[in-house]
C-alpha cells in the first residue's frame, strides 16, 4: 500500500469537496435515513421510505444520505432515488469497506460518510476520486484527518463531546476542516451548534413525528430561505 503522504488528492476530487462544502454552506443540513431491509428489498412509491423522501424534497432538503447495506437491492434503491429525486444530492452513510465504497463510486453519489477514520479506506477513496467523509472523535483523529488532506470531517458522536468541542479543538489544532456534527442531535440543535462554529449538522429519523416531518424542521428551512 502507498504511504499516506504519497497519495495526493486530484484536482477533480478537490473540486468535488469544494462544491459539496459550498452546498452545505447554502444549507447546513444532511438528513440521514436508515431504511429497513424490507424497505430496501421492496422499495415502492407507496412505501414509507419513498413518502418520507418525497416530503423532505418538498420542504427543500438538499442533502440526503442512505445507510449502506449489503442487500443486493441497495444499489437499485439508490439508482431509483437518484432518478426520482434528481435535485437532491445523494450520499451513502456507514461506509466501512472498500467494496461498499466502490458501490458508491459506481452509483456516482455526491458523497459518502464513514463512522471512523481509516487510512486505507481514505487512500482508496482518493485513488478512485470519491468524496469520503471520515468520522472523527479525538484530537488525534482530527489531526490525522487534517494530515490526510480531508477538507470535510464528521464529528461523531457529537452529543457526547458537546457543543463547545469545536472551539476547544481549534485552539491547539489551528484551522479545522469543515465539520459536520452528527450523532444524538435534534432539530433544536441546528441553530446553536451552527452558531458555535460547526459547518453543518447531520440529523436522522428523529425528524419524523407521528409519520410527519417535525414542524420545527420546516420552520428552520423556511428561515434559511429568507436568510438567503
Amino acid at each position: 500500500m502507498q504511504n499516506t503522504s504519497e497519495i495526493k488528492r486530484s484536482s477533480a476530487l478537490i473540486e468535488i469537496e469544494e462544491r459539496f462544502i459550498s452546498s452545505l454552506i447554502s444549507q447546513p443540513l444532511v438528513v440521514v435515513l436508515r431504511p429497513s431491509q424490507d424497505e430496501i428489498t421492496s422499495f415502492k412509491t407507496n412505501n414509507s421510505l419513498y413518502q418520507l423522501v418525497q416530503n423532505l424534497k418538498e420542504v427543500g432538503v438538499k442533502h440526503i444520505e442512505i445507510s449502506w447495506s449489503p442487500n443486493s437491492y441497495w444499489s437499485s434503491l439508490m439508482r431509483t432515488l437518484k432518478e426520482e429525486f434528481s435535485t437532491v444530492q445523494w450520499g451513502a452513510a456507514s461506509i466501512t469497506t472498500q467494496a461498499a465504497l466502490d458501490a458508491v463510486k459506481d452509483l456516482d453519489l455526491s458523497f459518502a460518510m464513514t463512522p471512523f477514520l481509516d487510512n486505507s479506506l481514505q487512500n482508496h477513496a482518493i485513488e478512485i476520486h470519491q468524496l469520503l467523509i471520515p468520522g472523527v472523535f479525538s484530537p488525534s483523529e482530527m489531526n490525522q484527518a487534517k494530515n490526510l488532506g480531508c477538507r470535510v470531517v464528521k464529528l461523531f458522536p457529537a452529543s457526547v463531546v458537546g457543543i463547545q468541542y469545536c472551539e476547544q479543538l481549534s485552539s491547539p489544532l489551528g484551522e479545522l476542516p469543515f465539520m459536520i456534527a452528527a450523532g444524538g442531535l435534534k432539530v433544536s440543535d441546528l441553530q446553536p451548534w451552527l452558531a458555535a462554529g460547526y459547518g453543518a449538522l447531520a440529523l436522522g429519523r428523529e425528524l419524523v413525528r407521528n409519520k410527519k416531518l417535525d414542524p420545527s424542521l420546516v420552520d428552520w428551512l423556511n428561515a434559511q430561505l429568507i436568510k438567503d
